[in-house]
């Protein structure tokens, strides 16, 4: 973790622990619970050396050039914290989580909101409700996780458009933000519908469940979602009154249906939402982790040709963790989830052999290191691993994601982000000297701990 320039102590450790010996792929064994631990530290580690949100000067969560993937980044720290039980990094992901909320507490910042999509808002509101499941606590001050994710709800809901194809969300905010304005997009609405139907979860308030319907209803009303043959279009033109949804495929879309889906059947108990979740989930099985990639998930459409950018590298780390949960809130789906999730999790640490510092790579399928390196494929590839650790949770109490009557005790407001039309109007301050010396104190403990431990490998006892 960088705090206070420590870059250069961590580089020096790392050098110690791997002095005279090539570094190749993250060793791991899929049933074995340290294994699996160890894999998800070291690419959590390396995922967080690119996170300067901590550091004095800092605004925490934030990548100036790319906001929502601060979520992402959050959201792989709750996975990993809530699977593994390290809670190293819950200080720094409490803080950064709650200082992204913006002054109405709706992840509308004055500094990002004059250009987000609908998209990048709800990832942030995921991000806070994972935190309330996950029963990280509330914070003594400022905006809960409960009215975070309450409040993002609140907001999308206003910009529910009836002008365009009856309904839906669009996928800019702002007309401004030119062409994408006028595109209705799967992942917008389909993460309403998550975010709508995990509240419905959460509260058991059932206008959250009519909402999450009413969008259901409406995604598969036009050629976005097609439940018959259970396949997802990225998007549909809204200036062409929503008549034909492109060819586009990815995962995360899959995913992020599937996974509205699972939280209101297990909710509900409705053998539709059942319906929903095997459909989707067998499409998404079979276009994405294929037997010829021995059923290593693959988003397709950018990996072969090493196209992807920033944002496509997510969608899979995204997709294994909503499967994760899938397979807690429905057990009869556990065991053909696991095995998947246990063979993408083999590719990937195959694939975390770059740098001779176990960089993880993009393309997991092909089992080796491809030459691509990032935050985003540390992301995906911590998610990978974390979520390996729900053979261990499952039928524990800590297991599938808690409500309000099972565990669950963030508070909330139900009006929360109801006045907020524009944004907040504060800007985010940077973080100060002050805020961040508990943690640098923290991070010097632990860098004598890793020294030590370097120089007891090396001479032994």
């Amino acid at each position: 973790m960088q705090i206070n320039g420590s870059r250069s102590i961590w580089t020096a450790v790392l050098y110690i622990l791997t002095l005279g010996r090539q570094v190749l792929a993250i060793e791991l064994d899929v049933t074995d619970k340290d294994s699996i631990k160890n894999a998800a530290n070291v690419a959590t580690y390396a995922m967080m050396t690119y996170y300067t949100g901590n550091e004095t000067g800092g605004i925490p969560g934030a990548f100036p050039t790319k906001w929502w993937e601060g979520s992402a980044l959050l959201m792989a720290l709750l996975n990993y914290w809530h699977f593994t039980g390290d809670d190293y990094y819950n200080d720094e992901l409490s803080v950064a989580l709650q200082w992204q909320g913006g002054d109405q507490g709706d992840y509308m910042p004055s500094n990002y909101s004059s250009f987000l999509g609908n998209d990048d808002q709800m990832f942030w509101g995921l991000a806070a409700l994972t935190a309330a499941e996950y029963k990280l606590p509330d914070r003594s001050t400022g905006f809960s996780w409960l009215h975070l994710a309450q409040g993002t709800f609140n907001t999308q809901k206003a910009r529910w458009d009836t002008t365009m194809c009856d309904g839906g969300l669009r996928w800019q905010i702002w007309a401004y933000e030119g062409s994408g304005y006028y595109l209705m997009n799967a992942v917008s609405n389909g993460g309403f519908f998550q975010l709508a139907a995990r509240l419905y979860r959460y509260t058991n308030n059932t206008d959250y469940y009519d909402w999450a319907k009413k969008s259901w209803d409406w995604s598969t009303s036009v050629p976005l979602v097609n439940n018959k043959t259970w396949t997802i279009a990225d998007s549909t033109d809204g200036q062409g009154g929503c008549a034909n949804g492109d060819a586009v495929q990815w995962t995360y879309n899959y995913g992020i249906y599937m996974g509205g889906c699972a939280y209101l059947y297990a909710q509900t108990q409705d053998a539709y939402w059942l319906k929903c979740v095997n459909g989707l989930m067998d499409t998404l099985f079979s276009s994405f982790f294929t037997a010829k990639n021995d059923y290593i998930i693959e988003d397709w459409e950018c990996e072969p040709t090493a196209q992807c950018n920033d944002n496509e590298i997510l969608f899979k780390g995204l997709v294994v963790s909503w499967l994760a949960n899938t397979a807690l809130l429905i057990p009869s789906l556990y065991d053909e989830i696991l095995a998947k999730l246990q063979s993408t999790a083999a590719g990937a640490a195959k694939s975390c052999s770059g740098n001779n510092n176990n960089t993880c790579g993009v393309a997991w399928y092909k089992q080796e290191w491809d030459g691509l390196q990032g935050m985003e494929a540390q992301i995906s590839a911590s998610n990978a691993f974390s979520v390996l650790m729900l053979k261990w949770l499952n039928g524990t109490d800590n297991a599938a994601p808690v409500t309000s009557t099972t565990g669950g005790n963030s508070t909330g407001d139900t009006n929360a982000g109801e006045d907020d039309n524009k944004g907040s109007s504060t800007n985010a301050s940077p973080i100060t000297t002050g805020d961040r010396a508990g943690a640098g104190i923290l991070t010097a403990v632990f860098i004598c701990g890793i020294v030590g431990m370097a120089v007891f490998m090396l001479l032994g006892p």
